[in-house]
Protein backbone atom coordinates (compact mmCIF):
# COMPACT_ATOMS: atom_id res chain seq x y z
CA UNK A 1 0.00 0.00 0.00
CA UNK A 2 1.40 3.41 -0.94
CA UNK A 3 1.93 6.14 1.63
CA UNK A 4 -0.73 8.27 -0.03
CA UNK A 5 -3.26 5.48 0.28
CA UNK A 6 -2.27 5.08 3.92
CA UNK A 7 -3.06 8.73 4.52
CA UNK A 8 -6.64 8.16 3.56
CA UNK A 9 -7.65 4.72 2.28
CA UNK A 10 -9.61 4.73 -0.99
CA UNK A 11 -10.03 8.51 -1.11
CA UNK A 12 -7.26 8.94 -3.70
CA UNK A 13 -8.96 6.52 -6.11
CA UNK A 14 -12.38 8.01 -5.44
CA UNK A 15 -11.04 11.51 -6.09
CA UNK A 16 -9.60 10.43 -9.44
CA UNK A 17 -12.98 9.03 -10.47
CA UNK A 18 -14.88 11.99 -9.04
CA UNK A 19 -12.83 14.50 -11.05
CA UNK A 20 -13.95 12.91 -14.32
CA UNK A 21 -17.67 12.88 -13.55
CA UNK A 22 -18.23 15.93 -11.35
CA UNK A 23 -18.98 18.49 -14.05
CA UNK A 24 -21.29 16.23 -16.04
CA UNK A 25 -23.21 15.09 -12.96
CA UNK A 26 -23.66 18.58 -11.59
CA UNK A 27 -24.74 19.97 -14.94
CA UNK A 28 -27.32 17.23 -15.47
CA UNK A 29 -28.68 17.69 -11.95
CA UNK A 30 -29.16 21.40 -12.43
CA UNK A 31 -30.76 20.92 -15.83
CA UNK A 32 -33.22 18.37 -14.47
CA UNK A 33 -34.16 20.45 -11.46
CA UNK A 34 -37.58 22.05 -11.44
CA UNK A 35 -37.48 25.83 -10.94
CA UNK A 36 -40.45 25.37 -8.62
CA UNK A 37 -38.13 23.92 -6.01
CA UNK A 38 -36.57 27.34 -5.49
CA UNK A 39 -39.79 29.37 -5.56
CA UNK A 40 -40.21 31.32 -2.36
CA UNK A 41 -36.65 30.58 -1.19
CA UNK A 42 -35.68 31.96 1.21
CA UNK A 43 -38.71 32.90 3.27
CA UNK A 44 -36.96 32.87 6.66
CA UNK A 45 -33.55 33.20 8.28
CA UNK A 46 -30.63 31.49 6.54
CA UNK A 47 -27.82 30.34 8.82
CA UNK A 48 -24.24 30.15 7.60
CA UNK A 49 -22.10 27.93 9.82
CA UNK A 50 -18.41 28.89 9.90
CA UNK A 51 -16.47 26.00 11.52
CA UNK A 52 -13.64 28.39 12.38
CA UNK A 53 -13.08 31.19 14.88
CA UNK A 54 -14.38 34.72 14.48
CA UNK A 55 -11.85 36.72 12.49
CA UNK A 56 -10.69 33.76 10.39
CA UNK A 57 -10.42 34.20 6.63
CA UNK A 58 -13.64 32.32 5.87
CA UNK A 59 -15.45 34.23 8.61
CA UNK A 60 -14.42 37.58 7.12
CA UNK A 61 -15.43 36.67 3.55
CA UNK A 62 -18.65 35.02 4.76
CA UNK A 63 -19.76 38.10 6.70
CA UNK A 64 -19.24 40.37 3.69
CA UNK A 65 -21.38 38.15 1.46
CA UNK A 66 -23.98 37.43 4.18
CA UNK A 67 -24.64 41.16 4.50
CA UNK A 68 -25.25 41.44 0.76
CA UNK A 69 -27.51 38.37 0.67
CA UNK A 70 -29.55 39.74 3.56
CA UNK A 71 -30.32 42.79 1.42
CA UNK A 72 -30.96 40.75 -1.73
CA UNK A 73 -33.17 38.11 -0.12
CA UNK A 74 -34.94 40.43 2.33
CA UNK A 75 -34.32 37.75 4.96
CA UNK A 76 -31.65 37.61 7.68
CA UNK A 77 -28.49 35.72 6.71
CA UNK A 78 -26.55 35.16 9.91
CA UNK A 79 -23.06 33.83 10.59
CA UNK A 80 -22.69 31.27 13.37
CA UNK A 81 -19.17 30.25 14.38
CA UNK A 82 -18.74 26.61 15.43
CA UNK A 83 -14.93 26.16 15.68
CA UNK A 84 -13.09 23.05 16.79
CA UNK A 85 -11.37 19.88 15.55
CA UNK A 86 -9.96 21.49 12.43
CA UNK A 87 -13.42 22.55 11.28
CA UNK A 88 -14.99 19.12 11.65
CA UNK A 89 -17.44 20.14 14.38
CA UNK A 90 -19.12 22.91 12.42
CA UNK A 91 -19.00 20.91 9.21
CA UNK A 92 -20.83 18.07 10.96
CA UNK A 93 -23.60 20.46 11.97
CA UNK A 94 -24.29 21.24 8.29
CA UNK A 95 -23.95 17.62 7.18
CA UNK A 96 -26.73 16.67 9.62
CA UNK A 97 -28.95 19.69 8.92
CA UNK A 98 -32.19 19.62 6.95
CA UNK A 99 -31.34 19.84 3.22
CA UNK A 100 -33.58 22.84 2.66
CA UNK A 101 -31.03 25.57 1.98
CA UNK A 102 -31.44 27.24 5.37
CA UNK A 103 -28.24 25.86 6.91
CA UNK A 104 -25.10 26.36 4.87
CA UNK A 105 -21.39 25.82 5.47
CA UNK A 106 -18.84 28.59 4.90
CA UNK A 107 -15.37 27.08 5.03
CA UNK A 108 -11.88 27.73 3.71
CA UNK A 109 -9.55 25.48 1.72
CA UNK A 110 -9.33 23.46 4.95
CA UNK A 111 -12.40 21.62 3.60
CA UNK A 112 -10.12 20.14 0.92
CA UNK A 113 -7.14 19.75 3.24
CA UNK A 114 -8.84 17.79 6.04
CA UNK A 115 -9.25 14.53 4.07
CA UNK A 116 -5.47 14.42 3.66
CA UNK A 117 -4.87 14.55 7.42
CA UNK A 118 -7.60 12.50 9.05
CA UNK A 119 -7.86 8.72 8.68
CA UNK A 120 -11.60 8.84 9.04
CA UNK A 121 -13.80 11.89 8.78
CA UNK A 122 -17.26 11.95 10.41
CA UNK A 123 -18.68 12.58 6.94
CA UNK A 124 -17.92 11.68 3.33
CA UNK A 125 -16.05 14.64 1.76
CA UNK A 126 -17.29 13.62 -1.68
CA UNK A 127 -20.92 12.82 -0.88
CA UNK A 128 -22.13 14.38 2.38
CA UNK A 129 -22.24 17.96 1.12
CA UNK A 130 -23.07 19.75 -2.12
CA UNK A 131 -20.57 22.24 -3.54
CA UNK A 132 -22.46 25.51 -3.94
CA UNK A 133 -20.18 28.47 -4.65
CA UNK A 134 -16.72 29.89 -4.19
CA UNK A 135 -16.56 33.13 -2.19
CA UNK A 136 -13.16 34.29 -3.38
CA UNK A 137 -9.43 33.68 -3.21
CA UNK A 138 -6.55 35.33 -1.38
CA UNK A 139 -2.85 34.65 -0.93
CA UNK A 140 -1.24 33.78 2.35
CA UNK A 141 1.26 36.21 3.82
CA UNK A 142 4.17 34.77 5.76
CA UNK A 143 4.35 36.82 8.95
CA UNK A 144 6.85 36.94 11.79
CA UNK A 145 7.28 39.11 14.87
CA UNK A 146 7.92 42.77 14.04
CA UNK A 147 10.97 42.78 16.32
CA UNK A 148 11.96 39.19 15.52
CA UNK A 149 15.25 37.94 14.07
CA UNK A 150 14.04 37.29 10.52
CA UNK A 151 14.11 40.09 7.97
CA UNK A 152 13.52 37.96 4.87
CA UNK A 153 12.57 34.53 3.58
CA UNK A 154 16.25 33.85 2.95
CA UNK A 155 17.19 34.56 6.57
CA UNK A 156 14.41 32.28 7.83
CA UNK A 157 15.50 29.46 5.51
CA UNK A 158 19.16 29.78 6.46
CA UNK A 159 18.28 29.68 10.18
CA UNK A 160 15.99 26.68 9.71
CA UNK A 161 18.63 24.73 7.81
CA UNK A 162 21.18 25.40 10.55
CA UNK A 163 18.80 24.13 13.27
CA UNK A 164 16.61 21.35 11.80
CA UNK A 165 13.42 20.84 13.81
CA UNK A 166 14.21 23.55 16.37
CA UNK A 167 12.32 26.43 14.76
CA UNK A 168 8.53 26.42 15.08
CA UNK A 169 5.70 27.53 12.82
CA UNK A 170 2.10 28.25 13.74
CA UNK A 171 -1.08 27.05 12.07
CA UNK A 172 -4.81 27.52 12.57
CA UNK A 173 -5.09 23.86 13.54
CA UNK A 174 -4.01 20.37 12.51
CA UNK A 175 -5.31 19.64 9.03
CA UNK A 176 -6.13 23.27 8.30
CA UNK A 177 -5.12 24.81 5.01
CA UNK A 178 -2.64 27.03 6.89
CA UNK A 179 -1.00 23.87 8.23
CA UNK A 180 -0.57 22.22 4.84
CA UNK A 181 0.38 25.48 3.12
CA UNK A 182 3.23 25.85 5.61
CA UNK A 183 4.24 22.23 5.08
CA UNK A 184 4.38 22.94 1.35
CA UNK A 185 6.59 25.97 2.05
CA UNK A 186 8.90 23.79 4.14
CA UNK A 187 9.10 21.21 1.34
CA UNK A 188 9.95 23.76 -1.34
CA UNK A 189 12.57 25.39 0.90
CA UNK A 190 14.04 22.06 2.00
CA UNK A 191 13.67 22.81 5.71
CA UNK A 192 12.34 20.95 8.73
CA UNK A 193 10.36 22.89 11.34
CA UNK A 194 8.13 21.96 14.28
CA UNK A 195 4.39 22.50 13.92
CA UNK A 196 2.47 24.37 16.64
CA UNK A 197 -1.30 24.24 15.99
CA UNK A 198 -3.68 26.86 17.39
CA UNK A 199 -7.44 27.13 17.67
CA UNK A 200 -7.64 29.56 14.76
CA UNK A 201 -5.95 32.36 12.84
CA UNK A 202 -6.41 35.09 15.48
CA UNK A 203 -4.63 32.97 18.11
CA UNK A 204 -1.85 31.95 15.69
CA UNK A 205 -1.29 35.57 14.70
CA UNK A 206 -1.18 36.68 18.34
CA UNK A 207 1.51 34.19 19.33
CA UNK A 208 3.55 34.81 16.20
CA UNK A 209 3.31 38.53 16.87
CA UNK A 210 4.65 37.87 20.38
CA UNK A 211 7.56 35.83 18.99
CA UNK A 212 6.41 32.50 20.40
CA UNK A 213 6.52 30.95 16.92
CA UNK A 214 8.87 31.86 14.09
CA UNK A 215 6.22 32.38 11.44
CA UNK A 216 2.62 31.88 10.47
CA UNK A 217 1.28 31.33 6.98
CA UNK A 218 -1.56 33.78 7.58
CA UNK A 219 -4.51 34.33 5.25
CA UNK A 220 -3.95 37.87 4.00
CA UNK A 221 -7.44 39.02 4.94
CA UNK A 222 -6.93 37.98 8.57
CA UNK A 223 -3.51 39.60 9.04
CA UNK A 224 -3.92 42.78 7.02
CA UNK A 225 -4.83 44.89 10.07
CA UNK A 226 -1.70 43.85 11.96
CA UNK A 227 0.40 44.41 8.84
CA UNK A 228 -0.87 47.92 8.33
CA UNK A 229 -0.44 48.64 12.02
CA UNK A 230 3.18 47.50 11.95
CA UNK A 231 2.49 44.81 14.56
CA UNK A 232 4.01 42.02 12.45
CA UNK A 233 6.64 41.82 9.74
CA UNK A 234 5.72 40.35 6.36
CA UNK A 235 8.30 38.09 4.77
CA UNK A 236 6.32 37.59 1.56
CA UNK A 237 2.99 36.84 -0.06
CA UNK A 238 2.43 33.41 -1.58
CA UNK A 239 0.93 34.49 -4.92
CA UNK A 240 3.22 34.61 -7.96
CA UNK A 241 2.97 38.38 -8.02
CA UNK A 242 2.27 41.05 -5.42
CA UNK A 243 -1.23 41.64 -4.10
CA UNK A 244 -2.84 45.02 -4.83
CA UNK A 245 -3.98 45.40 -1.20
CA UNK A 246 -0.36 45.24 0.04
CA UNK A 247 1.79 46.12 -2.98
CA UNK A 248 4.78 46.83 -0.76
CA UNK A 249 5.11 43.13 0.18
CA UNK A 250 7.20 41.10 -2.26
CA UNK A 251 6.04 37.67 -3.33
CA UNK A 252 8.03 34.64 -2.25
CA UNK A 253 8.50 33.81 -5.94
CA UNK A 254 10.26 37.10 -6.70
CA UNK A 255 12.63 36.60 -3.76
CA UNK A 256 14.45 33.81 -5.55
CA UNK A 257 11.94 30.95 -5.25
CA UNK A 258 10.14 31.11 -8.64
CA UNK A 259 8.32 27.78 -8.30
CA UNK A 260 6.61 28.67 -5.03
CA UNK A 261 2.93 29.57 -5.17
CA UNK A 262 -0.03 28.56 -3.04
CA UNK A 263 -3.29 30.31 -2.25
CA UNK A 264 -6.30 30.21 0.01
CA UNK A 265 -9.94 30.18 -0.98
CA UNK A 266 -13.34 30.24 0.70
CA UNK A 267 -16.55 28.51 -0.31
CA UNK A 268 -20.13 27.59 0.50
CA UNK A 269 -21.61 24.10 0.81
CA UNK A 270 -25.10 22.75 1.53
CA UNK A 271 -26.33 19.36 2.80
CA UNK A 272 -26.13 16.74 0.05
CA UNK A 273 -29.85 16.36 -0.65
CA UNK A 274 -30.50 20.09 -1.11
CA UNK A 275 -32.63 20.68 -4.23
CA UNK A 276 -30.41 21.56 -7.21
CA UNK A 277 -32.64 24.55 -8.02
CA UNK A 278 -31.96 26.01 -4.56
CA UNK A 279 -28.24 25.34 -4.99
CA UNK A 280 -28.35 27.16 -8.31
CA UNK A 281 -30.20 30.14 -6.81
CA UNK A 282 -27.72 30.49 -3.96
CA UNK A 283 -24.82 30.22 -6.41
CA UNK A 284 -26.33 32.82 -8.73
CA UNK A 285 -26.97 35.29 -5.93
CA UNK A 286 -23.51 34.83 -4.40
CA UNK A 287 -21.92 35.41 -7.81
CA UNK A 288 -24.01 38.59 -8.18
CA UNK A 289 -22.94 39.67 -4.68
CA UNK A 290 -19.28 39.49 -5.67
CA UNK A 291 -19.96 42.00 -8.46
CA UNK A 292 -21.63 44.46 -6.08
CA UNK A 293 -19.45 47.60 -5.64
CA UNK A 294 -19.69 47.45 -1.84
CA UNK A 295 -18.61 43.81 -1.75
CA UNK A 296 -15.83 44.42 -4.28
CA UNK A 297 -14.48 47.30 -2.18
CA UNK A 298 -14.60 45.22 1.01
CA UNK A 299 -12.83 42.35 -0.75
CA UNK A 300 -10.16 44.54 -2.33
CA UNK A 301 -9.42 46.19 1.02
CA UNK A 302 -8.81 42.74 2.53
CA UNK A 303 -6.85 41.37 -0.42
CA UNK A 304 -9.59 38.95 -1.55
CA UNK A 305 -10.20 38.38 -5.26
CA UNK A 306 -13.68 37.48 -6.49
CA UNK A 307 -13.55 34.44 -8.78
CA UNK A 308 -17.17 33.41 -9.51
CA UNK A 309 -17.81 29.81 -10.54
CA UNK A 310 -20.86 27.72 -11.35
CA UNK A 311 -21.67 24.85 -8.94
CA UNK A 312 -20.12 22.40 -11.42
CA UNK A 313 -16.96 24.45 -11.79
CA UNK A 314 -16.63 24.81 -8.03
CA UNK A 315 -17.15 21.08 -7.49
CA UNK A 316 -14.35 20.30 -9.95
CA UNK A 317 -12.10 22.90 -8.32
CA UNK A 318 -12.65 21.46 -4.83
CA UNK A 319 -11.75 17.95 -5.94
CA UNK A 320 -8.59 19.18 -7.64
CA UNK A 321 -7.65 20.91 -4.39
CA UNK A 322 -8.19 17.67 -2.48
CA UNK A 323 -5.72 15.93 -4.78
CA UNK A 324 -3.20 18.74 -4.26
CA UNK A 325 -3.41 18.54 -0.46
CA UNK A 326 -3.15 14.75 -0.54
CA UNK A 327 0.19 15.15 -2.32
CA UNK A 328 1.43 17.80 0.12
CA UNK A 329 0.55 15.58 3.09
CA UNK A 330 2.22 12.57 1.49
CA UNK A 331 5.41 14.47 0.70
CA UNK A 332 5.49 15.88 4.24
CA UNK A 333 5.25 12.35 5.73
CA UNK A 334 2.34 13.49 7.89
CA UNK A 335 0.97 10.70 10.05
CA UNK A 336 -2.82 10.62 9.67
CA UNK A 337 -4.82 11.22 12.82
Amino acid sequence: MSQQQQLNPSLHVRLSCALSVTVVTAALALTAASPANAQGYPNRTVKMIVPLTTGSGADIAGRVVAKNLTETWKQPVIIENRPGAGGLIGTGVVVNAEPDGYTLLVQSASYAANPAIYKKLPYDPLKSLTDVAILGQTPYVIITAADGPYQSIRELVIAAKSKPGEITFASAGVGSSTHLAAEYFNQIMGIKLTHVPYKGSPEAIQDTMAGRTAFYMAPLDTAIGQLRGGKVRALGVTSKTRNAAVPEIASVAEQGYPTFEIGLWFGVWAPAATAPAIVKKINTDINKAMLDPEVKTAYETKGIKATPMSPAEFAKFVREEMVKYQKIAKDANIEPQ
